[in-house]
């Protein structure tokens, strides 16, 4: 479980560290609405992959009938959940909708970055 909670951090702290990097020189760089739609999204990410990962905790030993409602419900939650940014960023004009796309993937491209470029940690026995 140790170890799941370090990869957790892990990724989320990779991706708000990106996010908020990349978003800020965005906005210094004159392009305001893309860099706090990137953030914008980047936290919406973030949010995703926390409840995406305590679901799967709260699957295990459960009945079949409850496990199939508890994932249904879970994904359904999960997409409002990143519907919102988008929602917000085509009602407002300050977050730039592609930029909340991108960010919306964070977490996704910290674990694909990481998984084909970092050296992974060596297991203790």
């Amino acid at each position: 479980m140790e170890e799941i909670r370090q990869f957790k951090k892990r990724y989320c702290s990779g991706a708000i560290i990106n996010g908020l990097i990349a978003g800020t020189g965005f906005i210094m760089f004159g392009f305001k609405s893309f860099g706090k739609g990137l953030i914008l999204g980047t936290l919406f990410s973030i949010l995703n992959f926390i409840l995406l990962n305590e679901m799967i905790s709260m699957k295990l030993g459960v009945t079949q009938a409850k496990l199939i409602l508890l994932a249904i419900c879970s994904a359904c939650f999960r997409y409002i959940i990143l519907a919102f940014p988008l929602i917000l960023s085509i009602k407002m004009e300050q977050f730039n909708f592609i930029a909340v796309i991108f960010g919306i993937f964070a977490v996704q491209i910290v674990i694909l970055v990481d998984t084909l470029f970092v050296k992974p940690p060596k297991r203790q026995a």
